[in-house]
């Protein structure tokens, strides 16, 4: 599938008829960014500060990062005593059904809720959430309504559960920012039972199963915590680092590839490392998401305009389900960081109850309605329109699908490299469904220099002859 994309893609750019001069410069470290599913958070678990965000609440499929939620709901049953490791579980005909990845049990058969776990976490099996689902709550659906109570207990204001799996429903999403919280509840909450999510491998029944993260192996301090892929939600997910003693959490969503997803969140994480590191020996980094930008992670935090996929599809499988449009829109900023970690439920029961918006403000999220931020005006000319052109070469900066990302990305790179393209005019063109942001107007060597600057920070750019 991911080479047949290659191909279309490439022969679309050949119907576009852009004559090219070859530059160095590889994809930009959030390359995803260009995709309208893209967001990306980087969190300080122990304190919950945000120290990166691109589209952070913009709303978001989880995929079967979903089955954090599940699974969340399962450590608390086994947490109150209402469920036990070794309870056997029967497998019933609706779960049974579900499409890939599962575990394929036949209705009827029955397996423990502990290898039911494991299966949910190591193998993403969305037949055994559904079972775990139907044996805590009944049925699917009385345990996503709890899912989703769950989740505004937390402080998950933007996210709303339909499926214990995260197979493909139009209803159901969620946000980066929300998915942090929930990741850094579930190894506060219940750590004794985290260690689920951080399993390599499982080993059930003569087959041995590898877990869906591959960044568990790399010996970067990674130990946990969930993938998720369907076609409207692109390669998600959700990891978490410990190095010198600091843990932090990051979530990719949207991402082009298993591969670029993996290299994302390998490199937003090292970035956070080297903040904490920083910190550490005394310097002073007040604002974060400055010392990432200034690597070329995260632009603007405005999200895309509404986009179409043509289907869905579960973790490994093919596509599944009807056409659907998804518009995507921002939440409201955050409140004050927290300092400090929230206690866990077994000490805040024996404390007072604390006011209903407290949870949503210490997990980072927002207690209260805010308006949201102001759209950014239609760009302009990087110089006024009666200034005369200095030459008749283009560096075009990307291609897109969507008119409004392009001049985004356009207005963002203009910014970010000012003195490049000084001198030149900003222009969104189209051509066969392709539009495509460009610096005009440049001389050869301008263009050219502009092109190798870029290439230097990892952004990608062509420089576009005269026609």
């Amino acid at each position: 599938m991911n080479a047949l994309f290659r191909r279309r893609f490439l022969a679309a750019l050949v119907l576009g008829g852009i004559v090219l001069t070859p530059t160095v410069g590889v994809a930009p470290p959030e390359a995803q960014s260009s995709d309208s599913r893209y967001a990306a958070i980087v969190v300080d678990a122990a304190s919950g500060e945000v120290l990166f965000s691109r589209f952070a609440d913009a709303r978001r499929f989880p995929a079967s990062i979903t089955k954090v939620m599940t699974l969340y709901l399962a450590f608390e049953a086994l947490e109150s005593g209402k469920v036990k490791l070794d309870d056997n579980l029967t497998v019933s005909p609706r779960a049974a059904s579900q499409p890939p990845s599962k575990l394929g049990l036949a209705a009827g058969q029955t397996i423990s809720l502990d290898d039911a776990m494991r299966a949910t976490a190591v193998r993403s099996a969305n037949d055994m959430a559904v079972v775990i689902a139907e044996h805590i709550g009944g049925s699917e659906g009385r345990f996503t309504q709890m899912m989703t109570e769950k989740a505004r207990e937390l402080g998950m204001e933007h996210t709303r559960f339909t499926t214990a799996n995260g197979l493909p429903d139009t209803r159901q999403a969620t946000t980066a920012r929300d998915l942090s919280i929930l990741s850094r509840a579930v190894m506060r909450d219940y750590p004794q039972y985290y260690r689920y999510l951080g399993l390599h491998d499982w080993f059930y029944k003569g087959r041995d199963y590898r877990n869906t993260n591959g960044l568990l192996a790399t010996g970067r301090g990674y130990d946990g915590i969930k993938t998720g892929f369907t076609n409207a939600s692109g390669y998600n997910l959700a990891a978490s680092s410990v190095r010198d003693g600091k843990r932090l959490i990051t979530i990719v969503m949207g991402g082009r590839s298993t591969k670029s997803r993996n290299d994302h969140v390998a490199e937003l994480m090292d970035t956070g490392f080297e903040v904490q590191r920083r910190r550490g020996q005394g310097e002073t980094i007040q604002l974060a998401q400055a010392f990432f930008e200034q690597r070329g992670y995260g632009i603007s935090s405005e999200p895309a305009a509404p986009v179409a996929y043509a289907s869905l599809s579960d973790e490994d499988g093919e596509g599944v389900g009807a056409p659907t449009e998804v518009a995507y829109v921002s939440g409201p900023p955050p409140r004050n960081l927290p300092t400090e970690v929230t206690p866990p439920p077994s000490a805040r029961r024996a404390e007072n109850r604390a006011p209903e918006n407290l949870t949503a403000a210490l997990n980072g999220g927002s207690a209260a309605t805010a308006a949201p931020p102001a759209r950014a005006t239609r760009s302009t000319p990087a110089r006024a329109a009666a200034s005369a052109p200095a030459g008749r070469w283009t560096v075009q900066v990307g291609a897109f699908r969507e008119e409004a990302v392009a001049r985004d990305w356009l207005n963002n790179i203009s910014r970010r490299f000012s003195s490049q393209f000084s001198n030149a005019q900003r222009d969104v063109q189209t051509a066969n469904g392709w539009y495509r942001s460009r610096f005009t107007g440049m001389t050869q060597q301008a263009a050219e220099a502009a092109c190798e600057a870029l290439s230097e920070r990892r952004v990608t750019c062509m420089v576009v002859r005269p026609s």
